[in-house]
């Protein structure tokens, strides 16, 4: 169940009660694609770092190990050693990703596995009984994601047969939760709003998920091509159709100014590699901008990544010794930049949530944006 708890103009400050413990949103959800955050980080290190959620993906533990093997080891939960909630994303982004190795059809998509060319079948309720052998928190709807700037010929009956395959994943998801061998009985299932960058296509859509009873809703299909303004555009258009009474998910979204950008429109779930990836390639996020730890001005340089920062690399680990470790090749670096990364979103989010709380949303977000302009800290 859902609590808003306040608002500051769009802004919410909410909290999910779920089975596995209550999220304060706005959050940021960790991305472990295969059970894990890429860049050797543990689940005693996402306790740390005040990680609530982490997003694992259905298609890549469908393919390995198995959500057969999964289910048999107890359920996702236990698999990874972590007791607080996880999402699952159905699997169609990637599924539909697989350009030339997919084939759609009104039953689903069959397609090639990438990692042994294998035919796979998966559609509206082979994704839930995968998610359901998972045991995740919250079960996403299985949907296609169209590229953003399709034609409207490609893009509407996309969408309509989305909705078809939201309403047989629902029907699935009640069937699964009723079963005594399933493992999560309470789990949750968020939609997804299709339309690429039409607005009318967006909100009609929108309205027609709207009518049901689901646990979140979530905006898809974007953060794929379109520019940040057209991203913005179809949030403010689609938002105010979703349940205020239930959560809004922005899909792969993004860069701490987009995610400052989303919330003030409404937003209060995110994900997004970009922590993650950019940490294992040495680029590090400040409240002054982003820095390049392999720069060479960080060769003598005693300072942490950033002095204010309260996460395990700040408080241990030089700028010189970190560009050190990327230099030589060490798994340490990457990693020490990974959980810097990821803390400095989960903290600017309970940021978020304070100034949502304060009603001081817009001057924080004004002050955040400012700082991000600086450029490269010194």
């Amino acid at each position: 169940m859902y609590e808003l708890i306040t608002t500051d103009g769009a802004a919410k400050r909410g909290v999910l009660h779920t089975v596995h413990g209550d999220i304060q949103t706005p959050v940021f959800m960790n991305v472990g694609t295969a059970a894990a955050i890429k860049g050797a980080v543990s689940t005693e290190d996402l306790y740390r770092i005040g990680t609530q959620v982490e997003l694992s993906n259905t298609y890549h533990l469908h393919v390995r190990p198995g959500d057969q093997v999964v289910r048999d080891l107890g359920g996702l939960h236990r698999f990874m050693n972590w007791d607080r909630p996880i999402l699952t994303d159905s699997g169609g982004f990637q599924v539909f990703s697989l350009t030339g190795l997919s084939k759609i059809r009104e039953e689903g998509v069959t397609f090639q596995s990438h990692v042994d060319g294998r035919r796979i079948f998966m559609g509206p309720e082979e994704s839930m009984q995968i998610q359901s052998n998972l045991a995740s928190t919250i079960a996403m709807a299985f949907d296609e994601c169209p590229p953003a700037l399709a034609d409207r010929s490609y893009i509407v009956p996309s969408v309509e047969r989305t909705t078809r395959w939201l309403y047989r994943c629902k029907r699935e998801m009640d069937r699964l939760n009723g079963l005594p061998e399933t493992i999560n009985k309470n789990q949750m299932l968020f939609g997804i709003n299709q339309g690429g960058i039409l607005p009318d296509v967006r909100k009609d859509h929108a309205r027609q998920i709207a009518q049901l009873d689901l646990e979140g809703y979530a905006i898809g299909g974007l953060a794929v091509g379109e520019t940040h303004q057209e991203m913005y555009h179809i949030i403010e258009e689609v938002v105010p159709l979703l349940p205020k009474d239930k959560p809004t998910y922005l899909m792969g979204v993004g860069t701490p100014a987009n995610i400052l950008e989303a919330v003030d429109r409404g937003v209060d779930f995110f994900d997004c590699v970009y922590p993650s990836r950019n940490g294992r390639h040495g680029h590090v996020y400040t409240n002054h901008g982003r820095m390049n730890m392999k720069n060479a001005r960080y060769e003598r340089d005693s300072r942490p990544i950033d002095e204010q920062c309260g996460c395990p690399t700040c408080q241990r680990y030089s700028r010189a010794y970190i560009r050190h470790l990327l230099k030589a090749g060490e798994m340490l670096g990457l990693r020490l930049c990974v959980l810097h990364n990821l803390y400095f979103y989960n903290t600017m989010m309970a940021e978020i949530r304070e100034a949502i709380e304060d009603h001081s949303y817009a001057a924080y977000k004004a002050e955040k944006l400012a700082g991000f302009a600086e450029g490269t800290p010194e």
